[in-house]
């Protein structure tokens, strides 16, 4: 339902609080007098059974039959066991959004009807029509709309952030919090049990706001991840987001999550989420705002080197401590730095090193010198000033004197004032003048790696991958959709060993070369096909299941046997591994043997790499060290797919093996390339192969030769829905036009060098007729997200073909081989959150023009549009572009000039709406 009705929680009309009390210390009254001293500038009324005329002055009604008009929102203080009665007149009133603050009852106790309260909420809302926030929240404070309909125990000042949480009573002191440090809010609500409005729609609403420019959440569960993250990277898109999670272990979950299977620390795939998303996560609610304090003042820098400038060289080791710690680097000094620091003696304890050491008798002076030196160098991304008060360099004389000089230091500032009774003075004084304090070196560092933090995950939202290195067909597709159907017809939940190698042979997976054998006679032969020494591993139920770690080691022994020389050792092995099965594993059937000669003296590493299923977020990708004999998993790092290489290649870094790999291979670049080609190939499996719940490639092998999987598993699921909407390859065509043949298909990040290539074919006619001004060059952010578009949201399907080009002439098109993709035109939509209107954009390159293509791409779109349900299509041309408007008349659209913008307004219906408030908002649209 998205944003439906939520406007009347936002920016109500008139509201009606129910279960108002003349009592102050009621929940009703304390809402009720929140909402005058607000100044809510609308019709107010109460509602109270026990007859009271008014209530703090606010005319109060009995029944709700009685209101003299429909309010915009209810605020439902009442008991909560009556509260679905209270939800169902309000539905026969027309209301049609309901906050419920009530609280302290259990929602699934059974009640005397046998019903638990929840079931009862739930069947009262559907019923009403209404959209319902809560129960057991704080409720909704807009300070710009004078709304404060919460029992708060204070005022709330208004300002640009946005708080959303799950929690009445942290939202109560977050409140606090952010009036200690003078921080207003745009908006604050929270959920609490989140009966009908989830998390995504607030986000959603909040998205057309212009008044959001930071947005603060507390996180607790995901209802509907796709939603979640599709809400989530749009908000981050546009503002700073910062997150803080409850429930990071399982005793502080209230509603516990079923663990991930070869997924040791459930919480790591809610970190590789949020990151995906673009949003910087923190570890408390202190943090919090340290965070949103050092976000909203300085920009990232360009790299993690941080220099610090001190009056004593113990805080500074402090500092270091923490940097190295959170992933940071010490930059190292340029000669020059460290020449003019000596020169002068600024520093005493390890001159021309970082962290410059100013000494005890350091004055305000020489923190401006050493400063003024520092930060020039090229080698250094930020500087921390770290001061503790001394006689000679006073907190407050030093502060000042960093102000005055703010402007002449070229790299951004985070100073510690440490101490209490001086400090807040210089911590106060930097504070008005932007720049960011903190109370210790710690605090100072952590505050320098959210920055680098929220680079990186901004880098990781916005950032161009190179080419794709592999496109599924759809004949390998159709060949692991047939090993699974038939493994689920013969009523198996797993793949067979030779199945699963099939599997990975489809995606270009190497594996080691293997024969399967049934009997004693067919183990014998298989040992002349493949060289030896051999590894006989028997192939049964129970060992065909990805992640299971438990008894690990017996299990190996009982179903593998290495390193034979002879063809005799082979069978005598295939006799002794039946017996072990049969005896320990009465129950587990035996499907095959599987020969492999035996992959030593390569230098090989041992990597794990796999596929697994989270319960909130779908198909989740796992990497890490591989093998038996260590716990695999304290290295597993995870990654939402889809990936590309850049985010494969992120995968790989936060992982020891990745360190490995880079530090010791013989050719790192080239290693670093195959294993994150191998991650893209298992993330387009996910995408591909919705049945596969788990897979495991453990023992992967990585060595000068390349990449080879030895050992792996795969088992079997219902359909899963993938967190972030996957590349829809299914809306691939081919057509011809002009004799020449034409692929029609989604655009991808991927395809950003199509797209600068294809601006040199353009026109400033029809550059202007797209962008309505001249734009020659587009920027590496526009490219971004002109390509990497979210396609829960948007669509843009672009027309390539195939041509010859010479090696030299490569740089325009993708790929390596000698026929690239080009590019030749472009049709758009952006959809709203609600998915009422799409707004479109086409521009076809100017020597294509005439031969259909621009028809072609938007018969597609519209086709795409209304198969999704849009209801209307809209865009904006250029009054003099004739050939446009003469097209979208033969396409049906309704054309009308607006003079005074010198444009056209072109509109396309494309599906009936279904409900009144579809119908409401489908004339706002149009309006």
């Amino acid at each position: 339902m998205a944003t439906q009705f939520l406007r009347r929680f936002f920016a109500p009309r008139s509201l009606v609080v129910i279960g108002a009390s003349p009592k102050p210390e009621s929940m009703g009254g304390i809402v009720l007098q929140n909402l005058l001293q607000a100044g809510f500038a609308g019709p107010v009324w109460a509602v109270n059974p026990r007859g009271y005329q008014e209530v703090h002055g606010v005319t109060c009604f009995r029944r709700i039959a009685d209101l003299p008009e429909i309010p915009d929102l209810a605020v439902v203080c009442s008991p909560l066991s009556g509260v679905p009665t209270v939800l169902e007149r309000l539905g026969r009133r027309q209301v049609r959004a309901a906050l419920i603050v009530s609280g302290g009852a259990s929602l699934d106790a059974d009640s005397s009807d046998g019903r638990a309260l929840r079931a009862r909420l739930q069947r009262a809302t559907l019923r009403s029509g209404m959209r319902v926030l809560g129960p057991e929240c704080l409720g909704i404070a807009v300070p710009s709309m004078k709304l404060n309909a919460t029992y708060a125990s204070q005022p709330i000042g208004d300002g640009s952030v946005a708080y959303l949480g799950q929690s009445g009573m942290l939202g109560n002191a977050m409140i606090d919090w952010a009036a200690g440090r003078e921080i207003g809010f745009s908006h604050l609500v929270t959920l609490g049990d989140s009966l009908d409005v989830q998390l995504p729609d607030l986000i959603d609403y909040l998205n057309q706001s212009g008044r959001c420019r930071a947005l603060l959440l507390h996180l607790e569960a995901f209802t509907n991840a796709r939603h979640f993250m599709t809400a989530l990277r749009e908000s981050s898109r546009n503002r700073l987001v910062l997150a803080i999670k409850s429930g990071r272990t399982p005793e502080a979950t209230l509603s516990p999550v079923p663990p991930t299977a070869g997924v040791d620390r459930r919480d790591s795939i809610v970190d590789a989420a949020l990151a995906r998303a673009g949003v910087v996560r923190v570890g408390d609610s202190d943090e919090l705002f340290d965070a949103l304090e050092t976000l909203s003042r300085l920009k990232p820098p360009k790299g993690d080197r941080l220099a610090i400038v001190s009056n004593g060289v113990g805080p500074a080791l402090l500092a270091i401590d923490r940097l190295i710690d959170g992933g940071g680097r010490l930059a190292e000094l340029g000669e020059g730095t460290a020449e003019a620091l000596m020169a002068r003696r600024l520093d005493v304890s390890r001159p021309g090193r970082n962290p410059v050491d100013l000494g005890g008798s350091a004055t305000p002076d020489d923190y401006l010198s050493a400063l003024e030196i520092v930060t020039r160098d090229p080698n250094v991304d930020a500087v921390l000033v770290l001061h503790a008060p001394t006689r000679l360099a006073p907190s407050l004389a030093t502060a000042n004197a960093l102000i005055d000089a703010r402007q002449r230091l070229r790299h951004r500032l985070l100073v510690s004032w440490m101490g209490l009774k001086e400090a807040l003075e210089a911590r106060a004084a930097c504070n008005r003048a932007g720049i960011p304090s903190y109370v210790s070196p710690e605090k100072a560092v952590r505050a320098f790696l959210h920055l680098v933090r929220y680079r990186q995950v901004q880098h990781l939202l916005q950032e161009t991958p190179p080419s794709l290195p592999f496109d599924s067909s759809a004949d390998s597709r159709q060949r692991c959709h047939a090993l699974i159907d038939d493994a689920l017809a013969r009523r198996r939940d797993r793949l067979t060993h030779q199945e699963t190698g099939d599997v990975l042979a489809a995606y270009g997976i190497e594996c080691a070369p293997s024969e399967y054998v049934f009997d004693l006679e067919q183990a014998e032969r298989a040992t002349e096909r493949l060289q030896g020494p051999w590894a006989v591993k028997i192939v049964h139920r129970d060992n065909c299941e990805p992640f299971r770690y438990w008894g690990e080691s017996r299990r190996q022994a009982i179903s593998l046997v290495q390193d034979l020389e002879q063809p005799g050792s082979v069978v005598d092995a295939v006799v002794r591994l039946e017996a072990r099965v049969g005896e320990a594993l009465p129950d587990s059937p035996i499907y095959s043997y599987c020969l492999q000669t035996m992959q030593r003296g390569k230098g090989s590493l041992q990597l794990c790499a796999g596929i697994t299923r989270d319960a909130e977020f779908g198909p989740v990708i796992v990497f890490g060290m591989g093998g038996y004999k260590v716990d695999v998993m304290a290295d597993r790092q995870t990654a939402l797919p889809p990936l590309n290489m850049r985010l494969a290649e992120e995968l790989l870094d936060r992982t020891r093996a990745g360190r490995l790999i880079r530090e010791h291979s013989e050719d790192p670049d080239s290693a670093v390339g195959w294993v994150a080609r191998l991650l893209v190939k298992l993330s387009q499996m996910a995408s591909d192969l919705p049945r596969l719940k788990g897979l495991e490639i453990n023992p992967l092998l990585l060595n000068h030769e390349g990449m080879m999987a030895v050992d792996f598993a795969l088992d079997l699921g219902p359909a899963s829905t993938q967190a972030i909407m996957p590349y829809p390859e299914q809306l691939r065509e081919t057509v011809t036009l002009n004799g020449m043949e034409i692929e029609i298909r989604p655009i991808r990040g991927e395809d950003a060098p199509l797209i600068t290539h294809f601006h040199t074919f353009l026109s400033e006619r029809s550059i202007r007729y797209r962008y309505f001004h001249h734009k020659a060059v587009l920027s590496p952010r526009e490219l971004s997200q002109l390509s990497q578009i979210n396609y829960d949201r948007q669509m843009a399907f672009i027309a390539v073909r195939r041509v010859e080009q010479a090696p030299s002439q490569q740089g325009g098109g993708v790929g390596t081989a000698a026929r690239q993709e080009e590019m030749l035109g472009v049709v758009r939509v952006w959809n709203d959150s609600d998915n009422i209107r799409t707004e479109f954009s086409i521009i076809v390159r100017d020597d294509l023009h005439g031969i259909g293509l621009g028809r072609r791409l938007m018969q597609k779109m519209i086709d795409y549009s209304r198969q999704v349900g849009t209801l209307v299509m809209i865009g904006t041309i250029l009054s003099d572009n004739l050939p446009m408007r003469r097209l979208l008349t033969a396409l049906g659209f309704t054309l009308r000039t607006n003079v005074e913008e010198g444009a056209v307004e072109a509109t396309l219906k494309l599906n009936e709406p279904q409900s009144d408030w579809q119908r409401h908002r489908l004339d706002a649209a149009l309006d």
